[in-house]
């Protein structure tokens, strides 16, 4: 996967976590509030994979070019 697909990727699950928490903490479910806080840390998990990505990218690239205006 690429740095942009694992960042909306990493928000969705944010999103439906947090949202999981909520309906979880409303209706006294237990289960759907840890539901929800595995899926909000994994889709920031997913985000920092992400952002990880898309350094390594930009410092190949760097590296890339640097090497490039040598030759």
């Amino acid at each position: 996967m690429g740095s942009t697909t694992d960042k909306v990727k990493g928000t969705t699950n944010e999103a439906i976590g947090k949202a999981k928490q909520g309906i979880g903490e409303a209706t006294g479910s237990d289960r759907l509030q840890g539901e929800g806080v595995v899926q909000e840390v994994k889709g920031k998990a997913q985000k920092a994979m992400g952002d990880a990505k898309e350094s390594a990218k930009e410092a190949l690239d760097k590296a890339a070019n640097s090497a490039n205006k040598k030759l």
